[in-house]
């Protein structure tokens, strides 16, 4: 048994080829809806090999096959490690090809495992493919772009992972700023007092690091949601300021800097802050940024809306409420929700490390928001589930608290990414469905 398909990636093979070799490729590509996570990723496309983490302790491992390496036109690799070699018996080659329209490539696999099953991991590698590389053509970033050296916190996180990978198969180099132990390509970030050559080398930051906001709205808990933004931003900055090179400062932020209250006009970043704890914090956490303004860097705050990613934030969740029958609607679902695509969100971070027409505030949520009962119904058709019931309002609330639940999974935000949209920014995921069968495998990702 076997597959095969190909796709038109709208760029030079040269290009496309090269970007396959860079770190970051595999992670890229690999479907985030499977169960299987690359460790490992080959150095070489000719003999190199690529290994990914499976449940249960089991590893998928890939060789790459020299007798069936044509460079800048094939590549090809086999699963060789037991028991997974006996079972799938997988052998994949990719065939690169000049198209009028850019670069075909081909995928040749041949395996046990059902054709079905391989279609939404190959149509998920193809958007991925396409959409990446048509970002950089917008962004200018295939014609002799000039590589960054960019420092980067937060980049074991789902977003960060993200980020990094993308970064990386541009051809620019990620420098990791980890609390704990410091491997290669990384370096010990002191939170509260970071080392005075922390960012030597360094272009641009990129700063994501922040204690997770779901949990209980508790006086803890708030308090560290508060105390891992606003001091670690501000040593940063400081930091960024006075490290001479540094040009660029990306902060993280959030749409609670409008308030969870709901309003009856679309918000934009004209806008005035909100009310309640996350208002604050954010206020303060922007604010926190001011000594890399001072001192001339061009610093731009991302304020992101709900992160649609498939292995973190709140889209598993509801996934996991819908299979069971529930509907992901809570109380009467008339609030509004601010979504944005993962894939969508690292653009912007992107764009906002190498755009200088961007600075201050940028609003990271989709085109089009929706009502809460909206997405509730969204989900539970790409899904193909029935919604048996609605969560009661008290759910969010037991869980969260009162304020949690108000602040975060039923804050009422109708957020518009206005400066984006002034700017011509494309969004690769400007409809709910769309992200949602992008990150979910679903049918209408293929076709079908």
């Amino acid at each position: 048994m076997g597959i095969t398909a190909d796709h038109v990636v709208p760029a030079d093979r040269d290009t496309v080829w090269d970007w396959h070799t860079r770190p970051g490729a595999v992670a890229r590509l690999s479907p985030t809806f499977l169960p299987m996570r690359p460790v490992q990723q080959a150095e070489r496309l000719s003999d190199g090999t690529t290994i990914f983490s499976l449940p249960a302790g089991l590893k998928w491992v890939a060789k790459h096959d020299l007798s069936g390496y044509h460079n800048r036109h094939q590549f090809t690799d086999v699963c060789i490690n037991a028991p997974m070699k006996a079972v799938a018996n997988w052998k994949h080659v990719h065939i690169f090809s000049d198209d009028e329209d850019g670069t075909r490539i081909t995928d040749e696999i041949t395996t046990r495992l059902p054709a079905k099953s391989l279609e939404p991991m190959l149509a998920y590698r193809q958007h991925q493919l396409i959409e990446d590389i048509s970002f950089l053509n917008r962004m200018g970033q295939l014609a002799d772009s000039t590589p960054l050296t960019i420092a980067m916190t937060g980049s074991r996180g789902h977003v960060g992972r993200a980020l990094m990978a993308q970064l990386t198969t541009a051809g620019h180099s990620v420098i990791q700023l980890v609390r704990g132990e410091a491997k290669e390509g990384q370096r010990h970030w002191h939170t509260s007092h970071p080392h005075h050559d922390l960012l030597e080398g360094v272009d641009a930051v990129v700063h994501l690091a922040g204690e997770p906001l779901y949990g209980r709205f508790n006086e803890a808990h708030k308090r560290e949601i508060y105390e891992s933004r606003v001091k670690p931003t501000r040593e940063l900055a400081t930091l960024a300021a006075n490290t001479p090179g540094v040009r660029t400062f990306v902060a993280s932020s959030a749409v609670g800097f409008y308030g969870a209250g709901g309003s009856e006009q679309p918000i934009d970043e004209s806008s005035d802050r909100g009310e309640g704890h996350l208002a604050d914090t954010v206020v303060d956490w922007e604010e926190a940024t001011q000594p890399a303004k001072d001192a001339g860097l061009r610093v731009v705050n991302v304020r992101s809306g709900i992160a649609l990613g498939s292995t973190a934030g709140v889209l598993p969740i509801f996934r996991t409420l819908s299979a069971t029958g529930l509907a992901t609607r809570f109380g009467d679902g008339e609030f509004w929700m601010s979504w944005i695509s993962i894939d969508d969100l690292t653009d912007i971070y992107f764009r906002s490390l190498i755009d200088e027409s961007l600075a201050g505030a940028v609003n990271a949520t989709a085109p089009h928001p929706v009502l809460n009962s909206e997405f509730s119904d969204a989900l539970a058709k790409e899904l193909k589930k029935p919604q048996l019931m609605p969560v009661p309002a008290f759910g969010p609330r037991m869980l969260l608290g009162k304020e949690g639940a108000e602040e975060l999974v039923m804050a009422d935000q109708n957020v518009t990414p206005a400066r984006l949209l002034e700017a011509g920014h494309i969004f690769r995921y400007p409809t709910l469905k769309a992200a949602l069968a992008h990150e979910l495998g679903t049918e209408s990702l293929y076709g079908t």
